[in-house]
């Protein structure tokens, strides 16, 4: 009984937003900390879209590994992609990095993890309160 409390549709999704989330701020910060290296692109990752196709889709289970050998990333445990961020200029050393926009992102990915955060929190606690 205490799987179905744990595994319910919103406690997956969560878990799967959180990871997201987690992996957008990777992103972020790797575009961070190389906004001086020639040639750099920023990365981004399609937190939002990718989220909605897996719930339309039913699929926020992630795959399991058949062997221990085999190697993955944080985005194939995940489901999300890194990817180019589009648009931007470019400056004359090739680098697109703004950062501007990172911080604006940082900003935002950072009040997206909280609110889910405090969702799954919330309802915890009235699992717990019903449990009593």
């Amino acid at each position: 009984m205490s799987d179905s409390l744990f595994s319910d549709i919103s406690t997956r999704t969560a878990k799967v937003a959180l990871d997201g989330l987690s992996l957008r701020q990777q992103a972020i910060s790797r575009n961070l900390a190389n906004i001086d290296t020639p040639g750099f692109k920023a990365e981004t990752v399609d937190f939002k879209a990718t989220l909605e196709r897996m719930v339309d889709k039913g699929n926020l289970m992630p795959l399991t590994l058949t062997d221990e050998d085999h190697l993955t990333t944080a985005a194939a445990k995940t489901g999300f992609s890194l990817s180019l961020r589009p648009g931007g200029s470019l400056r004359a050393d090739e680098n697109n990095v703004d950062i501007d926009v990172e911080m604006t992102d940082m900003s935002e990915t950072g009040i997206q993890y909280q609110a889910v955060e405090q969702a799954i929190s919330k309802k915890l606690l009235l699992l717990k309160t019903l449990a009593r």
